[in-house]
């Protein structure tokens, strides 16, 4: 965008700077963490702190499983995740820890 493109603000109803509106929204992204409180980010590994019974795959996944490259959902209560078993897994970020 160049220096002189303005975006109107409905929060404060002003007409501000396109780069600053990006700079605000960049910082307004949502932080997820694990149970533990460690922040969590796309190809992170995670571990299973307890057995989890999965809905529609009639399986457990055990404490201790490793999950690789998790992917960040808009919910921030929520990971994507893929398993070898399980394709689509989502998993609830209170039942993992940082790798």
């Amino acid at each position: 965008m160049a220096d002189d493109d303005y975006v109107y603000d409905e929060v404060t109803g002003e007409w501000r700077p396109a780069s600053e509106m990006a700079a605000a929204a960049a910082t307004d992204s949502v932080v997820v963490r694990d149970s533990a409180g460690n922040v969590l980010a796309d190809g992170d590994s995670v571990v299973l702190i307890k057995d989890l019974k999965v809905k529609g795959a009639g399986q457990t996944l055990k404490q201790g499983t490793v999950i690789r490259s998790i992917r960040l959902t808009d919910d921030p209560e929520e990971i994507d995740c893929r398993h070898e078993t399980i394709r689509g897994l989502v998993l609830r970020t209170e039942f993992v820890r940082k790798r």
